[in-house]
């Protein structure tokens, strides 16, 4: 058993606090007798305290020995945690953004598509994230708390989030003026009051112990918020998170023309475009439809339907993996639709195929279908197979094989079989009497 005197300078009889280690672990006593020199009998009263010590006279004389061979205004290791220690290395540069805003005030598609959009994005901190606080961030402007009092936040709430770990946006609001975006599920928890509170003994609320494990970021705009869009928020917030890692949908659609970028930034969909193209543009649709295409018993499409009334509508039909139609109907004006192909000639290439000679290219969703793979030879059965094939007999007359041979099916001189020949009655016909040149063809009949 070991014994360790701390102080925040020299132990020179002022002690602060002694720290014994045990087999049960580290354990703290205050040891405050002001300023001077403690008394040695309180020293010793205080172990003797904290050893948990009574009146054996074995363990006084051990504590005695202790203390006339130690001297206790020898040097001690000393470190101090506070606030400048724990927050040395954290960075308070911050820049912020500089991101062109629309003129034209946040309607209630773009609300939905901003909420749609942006709910269940993750991406990586750029900075320790406090955590339970709300952080406020000015579009392209400062942060608060900033600086040293973000440093102080960190210290006194701790952090949930450091450089580089990965944070997901499960809440997105939106407001006249601000836009809040609840991080790793944000500062509250879910039923905090309710799980406290019981009827008959049955709770409100499931209380399963969760703790906070997020943050709330609020990106306030001055003069209320745009017609923004989530790629826009996202380079917003570019100071606290980095959304710069790219979905494949944003992979898929730089790989595309330039007028299918220009598209799919717009959130325009094309007649033409595939389903990947559509996601891109439009993300996932409020609802599907699946219905048989007209005058076909097996072809089917799917409609996919994007808004709500009384906002605009917009329906987009797709056959295989093609966009056939969009039809965009706003309140009060008439339906617009559009049915010819807007690709401008550009073909995806992985749609394309060489045709070789006998080959048939089938529309998606005609013709019949492929056989399965199988490593059965043409014309085998399978070990148990019930089914019957068609046994493919020889086309080599009989008696025209292999030299060497006998005309009545007996094996030859050097001990070969022969061919046998067919048996028949007269009815049968001449040809199917033991003639050895009876061709094969009568042997199928």
């Amino acid at each position: 058993m070991a014994v360790f005197l701390a102080s925040g300078a020299e132990c020179d009889g002022s002690y602060k606090s002694v720290a014994l280690t045990h087999p049960m672990g580290i354990r703290v006593w205050p040891l405050e007798k002001g300023q001077g020199k403690a008394q040695d009998s309180e020293y010793a009263g205080c172990l003797a305290m904290a050893f948990g010590w009574g009146t054996n006279w074995r363990q006084w004389a051990a504590l005695a020995g202790l203390l006339a061979c130690g001297t206790l205004s020898a040097r001690a290791q000393v470190f101090v945690v506070g606030e400048k220690t724990a927050m040395a290395d954290v960075s308070s540069d911050f820049h912020p953004t500089r991101v062109e805003l629309p003129a034209v005030a946040m309607t209630e598609r773009g609300r939905l598509s901003l909420v749609r959009n942006l709910e269940a994005e993750q991406g990586f901190a750029h900075r320790p994230l406090p955590l339970a606080t709300n952080v406020t961030l000015i579009a392209n402007g400062n942060m608060t708390p900033n600086g040293d009092d973000y440093k102080l936040l960190l210290y006194k709430k701790g952090a949930f989030a450091n450089v580089g770990d990965r944070v997901a946006i499960t809440t997105v609001m939106v407001k006249p003026d601000r836009i809040i975006l609840d991080l790793n599920g944000g500062p509250k928890l879910k039923h905090r009051i309710l799980r406290h509170i019981q009827i008959n003994d049955t709770n409100l609320g499931p209380n399963d112990g969760a703790q906070v494990e997020g943050c709330r970021v609020t990106l306030l705009f001055e003069g209320g918020v745009p017609e923004i869009s989530a790629p826009e928020v996202k380079a917003l917030l570019d100071p606290i998170i980095d959304f710069s890692v790219k979905t494949s949908e944003q992979a898929y659609a730089d790989s595309l023309p330039s007028f299918l970028k220009d598209a799919i930034a717009q959130h325009d969909v094309l007649v033409g475009m595939n389903r990947r193209m559509v996601l891109a543009a439009m993300g996932a649709p409020d609802s599907k439809v699946r219905e048989l295409a007209p005058g076909s018993d097996v072809k089917h499409y799917e409609e996919w339907i994007y808004g709500h009334q009384p906002q605009t509508v917009r329906f987009v039909r797709i056959e295989g993996d093609r966009v056939t139609q969009v039809k965009v109907a706003a309140l009060g004006q008439p339906i617009i639709l559009h049915t010819q192909n807007e690709m401008q000639g550009w073909a995806d290439p992985a749609n394309i195929h060489e045709i070789a000679e006998g080959d048939v290219q089938h529309e998606d969703g005609d013709g019949p279908p492929k056989a399965p793979p199988s490593i059965l030879n043409p014309g085998e059965n399978a070990p148990g197979s019930t089914t019957t094939r068609r046994v493919l007999l020889p086309t080599t007359p009989v008696g025209q094989g292999k030299s060497g041979r006998d005309a009545d099916g007996g094996k030859t001189a050097s001990g070969e079989p022969g061919n046998p020949t067919v048996q028949g009655s007269e009815a049968d016909g001449p040809a199917r009497a033991s003639s050895p040149t009876a061709p094969a063809e009568f042997a199928k009949s």
